[in-house]
């Protein structure tokens, strides 16, 4: 059974951390939504891919082995992605000037 409390913290953590970051590129590269494709298409494959034992189980086994937890922690830093450029896009349009 999956304890509540480690998720949570995982969650929270993944979500602060993804949420400084694009903040951060946000202000430093003046984009918007990079962080979020960023995300989607560098991290997730690359820590997917790194985990993965290539010599044990095919690719398409080892993405199926995956519990809830890394699901979650993957959406949570997802959100956490998404809500800097949602921020930063309403910073911008209620005048503040970042960098």
């Amino acid at each position: 059974m999956l304890s509540i409390i480690p998720v949570l913290v995982l969650m929270i953590l993944f979500f602060v951390m993804m949420f400084g970051i694009g903040f951060i590129l946000n202000m430093l590269m003046k984009t918007t939504w990079f962080p979020c494709f960023l995300f989607v298409i560098v991290i997730l494959p690359v820590v997917v891919y790194s985990l993965w034992d290539r010599g044990e189980v095919p690719f398409w086994t080892h993405v199926g082995s995956f519990q809830l937890v890394d699901y979650l922690t993957g959406v949570a830093g997802l959100i956490g992605a998404y809500m800097s450029g949602w921020t930063i896009r309403t910073l911008r349009i209620k005048g503040f000037k970042m960098f």
